[in-house]
């Protein structure tokens, strides 16, 4: 979305926010400025005082390119937005990390303890414990030989807990110029609309009114974003891998990301980079500016969907980082932490020149691009004709350019930008060339260019939807929920959800397959990717929430079956030791609603009425049996 003409804002408007409810999208708006001899410095900041000093150091060296473009005419001015993602410096309290404890040994994963008090939450709980800080950036860069240094750059910025970039980028696109319009009274302005949107609903299309402009967008799933607290919102549905029929929802985080025009020049990569990203394992990004790399990482993480990536990732990430001492200080020969890094710097080639995986995209020429979003390089046609997008087939010269490319090694980016891969990694799932043949090239008209990237993005996103989902699918009997039988009492406790063991999964998987999907897909050793998988750094924090999800809904299940649960036909129906089993396990249950203080009135109604009926019958019981003991 872009900034309309007829974008105004409403004269009725009262300036009032509600700082409670503005909490729930934003955390603060800031102005900031590139001072030539004290460097970034926050002008402004609302609501005021909410950062500490390290925060606005890292916050301001992270709202700016690393230098300013030369690709523009004298007095002109260039726009771009662009996304970070910081380590909170304030420690979250957080709890356990599921409903259940899920436990770990030998390659084992089993429940210690049911689910049961703790199922209450806040349908639309938002996450102000969140262990990261993400800054939405529209970064102006004047150019004007009459001022020093030949220009200037000013940043506004909107910090988040939620990584919603499809709420944030078109705000940042009617923010932006309105500040440089109307100066500070823009900040308040979109703080009072902001703070009178609804509470954010994870995985729903919603309708966001902006002045006389309304934002519709899609926010992810819940399954894809972190909850600290322990709690998931996960549904039911999500429980079992399926593919889903409606994509126009999205399966995960950055589903408007440009995984098409980010990746352009290295589709046929793309199926490496998806095992790279299964197993976590560490990613060096490169690109000219900014908001390329931001979309190549987005789009990366993008690619795992509906697969919850525990890894960590920063869209964009320069040497002012606190982090940034720690990984170049690691000794030599030992391995880098699970990270995807997107950096603009050519001293990271140096700095990190042992990362394992290191990807260089995008283009220089664009950032001739007015676009506030990554602009596509542009491929040879005519314009405004559409063709399918050519492999490049394996000719002497591509051969020897590849093997120039590799031997030369990440370094000769230094000389001259190119878009290519540097990694050892053995890929186990061969690139589908019927996917790639259906993409469209648009040639060089940018309107019908930015509507075929749509069709070309869902084609991509959809096929490793399809892909992911298969590829977890034999995970899927450790989540399914054990249902109270007809012959049960479900007043006991449920049975335990399947224990876990790498070694005997490993082994049926082995003996049945990973089904006709993958096997076409997939060379002959497709179980080392699953053993890669097992043992990376998705999988356990992954399937720990699916299991807690799954007994979150065993929980619902077997609570919805008390109250229906017709306690008179079930006594006719029960011995002496089970109506005192019984007995004993409403009064748990009972006990442990009181304690926990759960609102769950029907529930609670139902297990009195059943412990109040059990406990009638006892008594009867226990008077016919004294009155044959007087005789």
């Amino acid at each position: 979305m872009s900034l309309s003409p007829s974008f105004s804002l409403k004269s009725e408007l009262s300036l009032e926010v509600d700082e409670k409810s503005l909490q729930q999208w934003v955390v603060a708006f800031c102005i900031i400025r590139f001072d030539l001899e004290q460097g970034q410095l926050i002008e402004e900041c609302y609501p005021p005082d909410c950062l500490d000093q390290n925060e606005e150091l890292e916050i301001s060296f992270n709202s700016f390119p690393d230098s300013v473009s030369q690709h523009h005419n004298r007095s002109s001015i260039h726009d771009c937005i662009f996304f970070f993602r910081i380590k909170r410096h304030k420690s979250p309290q957080t709890s356990s990390v599921a409903s259940s404890e899920i436990i770990e040994t030998d390659n084992k994963v089993y429940s210690e303890k049911p689910v049961g008090a703790n199922m209450q939450k806040s349908k639309n709980n938002i996450n102000y414990n969140s262990r990261f800080l993400y800054g939405f950036v529209f970064n102006r860069q004047r150019h004007d030989e009459r001022l020093k240094r030949g220009g200037e750059q000013k940043s506004v910025v909107i910090l988040s807990y939620s990584p919603y970039t499809s709420v944030f980028r078109p705000l940042l696109q009617i923010m932006g110029p309105l500040y440089f319009d109307i100066g500070s009274k823009a900040l308040n302005y979109i703080a009072a609309y902001v703070s009178k949107w609804p509470t954010p609903v994870p995985g729903q299309q919603m309708e966001l009114p902006i002045g006389n402009a309304s934002l519709k967008v899609s926010l992810p799933p819940s399954h894809c974003l972190p909850s600290d607290n322990g709690l998931f919102e996960d549904s039911a549905s999500s429980l079992a891998p399926l593919l889903p029929t409606h994509l126009s929802v999205p399966q995960g985080l950055f589903h408007d990301s440009d995984l098409f025009g980010a990746f352009r020049g290295l589709l046929l990569q793309l199926w490496r980079l998806w095992e790279l990203l299964l197993v976590g394992e560490p990613i060096l990004i490169i690109a000219p500016t900014p908001p390329q790399c931001c979309e190549a990482v987005s789009g990366l993480v993008s690619l795992v969907a509906p697969l919850h990536f525990s890894v960590d990732f920063r869209p964009y990430f320069t040497i002012h980082d606190p982090e940034f001492a720690q990984l170049n200080s690691l000794p030599e020969g030992s391995s880098f932490p699970p990270m995807i890094i997107g950096v603009t710097n050519l001293f990271f080639l140096k700095a990190l020149r042992n990362m394992p995986h290191i990807i260089s995209v995008g283009s220089p020429a664009s950032n001739t691009s007015r676009s506030p979003f990554s602009s596509k390089s542009p491929v040879a046609g005519t314009p405004g004709q559409q063709q399918n997008i050519s492999l490049r087939k394996l000719t002497p010269a591509n051969f020897l350019n590849a093997v120039k490319l590799r031997r030369d090694g990440p370094l000769c980016l230094m000389t001259e930008h190119k878009e290519a891969v540097w990694t050892n990694y053995a890929a186990v799932t061969k690139p589908d060339t019927s996917i790639l043949n259906r993409l469209i090239d648009a040639g060089m008209s940018p309107r019908v260019e930015e509507s075929m990237s749509v069709v070309n993005n869902d084609i991509l996103r959809r096929h490793f939807l399809e892909l992911t989902t298969n590829f977890l699918a034999p995970f899927g009997p450790y989540f399914r929920p054990n249902t109270p039988s007809e012959a049960s009492s479900p007043f006991a406790n449920p049975p335990p959800l399947p224990t876990f063991s790498a070694e005997e999964f490993l082994g049926s998987l082995s003996a049945r397959g990973p089904g006709k999907f993958l096997l076409k897909r997939m060379k002959s050793n497709w179980m080392d990717l699953y053993r890669r998988f097992l043992k990376g750094h998705n999988f356990l924090p992954w399937f720990r929430r699916k299991r807690a999800v799954a007994e979150q809904e065993q929980y619902k299940l077997w609570r919805q079956a008390r109250i229906k649960t017709n306690i008179h036909q079930l006594i006719g129906k029960m011995s002496e030791l089970e109506t005192v089993d019984s007995f004993n396990a409403i009064e748990r249950h009972l006990q442990g609603e009181m304690q926990k203080r759960i609102k769950l009135k029907l529930h609670s109604f139902s297990l009195f009425c059943a412990f109040h009926t059990l406990l009638c019958s006892m008594e009867r019981e226990t008077k016919t049996l004294k009155k044959y003991a007087r005789n």
